[in-house]
């Protein structure tokens, strides 16, 4: 009889992927903001990350507004990496939002407005509302069930207590149903909101702690509430001023969202949430949180974005604009002229420029370290010298790209670190830029439409070859 073989089946409970920025914790300052030599993964660039370190307490304490920065810097120096630990630092409150420069080229709508939702993503709105809840601990639940099904609908009694207080309340079929769904029984403490009958499970009671002999790690135990029963509390919605927009600009506007399908919105639409979004401001019932807007390779912007950044800095609800580049002195896009960075000089005079300097061979042996450590990957003290010095005469992203290459041709020799052997044979495989630059030059002229090849002896002669 044949065995049977069950397939593997593994949890994804989370996305395992690795990658380029996954490494990437924070900023890697302490607290009077002079950066670590190696910490929360960022290496080196220490006035870089310093100067980023102001612009983030700034940021944070909503000083600044409408400010826009330029990360500069040759290919590989950790711009990206700034800006990734500048997201990172700021935590889940503040809003912010990556674009690429050739991004706003491919999408369904005008680039204006795809740079001004991008600016609105980047707004967030902190709207407060009191409610209405009850909060206790419960004694008792009775539900009374007709005998004949569907004769009558279910009735009960909930018996809520708090230290000071205790109350019985009659309940209706709705309720009953709410109660069961979020498996409430005597011994816990629960909040009701009044408005919408959401039942919320805080935790068990302290009183109720032995009640079992065993309990699941996931049961928490909390104090029995004080006070009365009924409370008013103060609920705070953090969304962003884009999400208003989309919401607002079309029927099913919720459901926009989740597709991605927001389509162009009208200005008019825009100055209608901005005016109720200062009253609430003037009420108190609001606040705004300028977050970050982030352009990787700016130069890829034309002039009329460029024009559009200059106008849309000056709003009074503008986010903190954070460019990067990696170009010297070139041509505008959409023009003749030769500007630094491929910026116009009006915009570039508005931007604070932090600059990265390239990295030591002391400095990509430490970051090749926390790479090793983040892809899973044993490697021997030679082998990492090797790399490093591969990494200081190529490039750092040809190194790290190495590192995942190396470990699986040391797997197929069956081996559990990476040695040299490993490296010299990745190295072999896969050409870095100045090797494939070199081939290129050899045997340029078996290439088709190659630039030598006309120059020769032009376009007939190189049809006859």
């Amino acid at each position: 009889m044949t065995e049977l073989k069950l397939s593997e089946s593994r949890d994804l409970t989370r996305i395992e992927r690795i990658g380029a920025h996954s490494h990437i914790r924070g900023l890697g300052l302490d607290s009077s903001l002079e950066p670590r030599d190696v910490s929360e993964g960022m290496v080196g660039q220490a006035q870089a990350r310093k100067a980023a370190g102001v612009i983030l307490q700034m940021i944070k304490d909503g000083k600044i507004a409408g400010r826009a920065i330029l990360l500069a810097g040759q290919p590989g120096t950790g711009k990206t990496a700034i800006a990734m630990g500048m997201a990172k630092s700021l935590g889940l409150e503040t809003p912010f939002s990556m674009l690429s420069g050739s991004e706003i080229f491919s999408l369904e709508m005008s680039k204006t407005e795809a740079l001004m939702q991008a600016f609105r993503k980047s707004i967030g709105v902190r709207i407060k509302e009191e409610t209405e809840i009850i909060e206790g601990e419960v004694v008792e639940i009775q539900i009374d069930r007709p005998a004949v099904s569907g004769a009558a609908s279910k009735t009960g009694k909930l018996t809520l207590k708090t230290t000071d207080m205790e109350t019985v309340y009659d309940l209706g079929a709705k309720m009953i149903e709410a109660l069961g769904k979020e498996k409430v029984q005597s011994g816990d403490v629960i909040a009701i909101d009044k408005a919408s009958g959401k039942i919320t499970k805080l935790g068990r009671s302290f009183s109720r702690s032995r009640d079992y002999d065993a309990m699941g790690p996931q049961t928490k135990f909390v104090q029995c509430p004080d006070g009365e029963l009924q409370k008013r509390k103060e609920v705070v919605h953090s969304v962003t001023l884009h999400e208003i927009d989309v919401i607002n600009s079309r029927t099913q506007g919720f459901l926009a969202l989740f597709t991605g399908d927001t389509g162009e919105i009208r200005a008019e639409v825009r100055e209608q949430i901005d005016t109720k979004v200062a009253e609430w401001r003037e009420e108190g019932k609001a606040e705004i949180v300028p977050g970050v807007l982030f352009i990787d390779e700016v130069h890829m912007l034309d002039i009329e974005c460029f024009s559009f950044l200059n106008r849309a800095l000056e709003n009074e609800m503008a986010p903190i604009l954070v460019v990067a580049t990696n170009r010297g002195i070139t041509s505008i896009r959409g023009t003749n002229y030769k500007s630094p960075h491929g910026i116009p000089i009006d915009l570039l005079d508005r931007l604070l420029i932090i600059t990265t300097q390239p990295y030591s061979e002391d400095e990509i042996r430490k970051i090749l370290d926390i790479r090793c450590q983040e892809e899973d990957v044993e490697m021997s003290e030679d082998a990492k010298q090797l790399l490093t010095k591969i990494g200081h005469e190529t490039s750092l992203r040809y190194a790290i790209h190495l590192i995942t290459a190396s470990a699986l041709s040391c797997r197929k020799r069956k081996g559990m670190v990476v040695e040299v052997q490993d490296i010299t044979r990745v190295y072999s495989l896969f050409l870095d830029v100045r090797r494939s630059t070199q081939y290129l030059m050899e045997y340029q002229k078996e290439y088709m439409f190659n630039e030598a090849s006309i120059v020769d002896g032009g376009d007939a002669d190189a049809m006859h070859d």
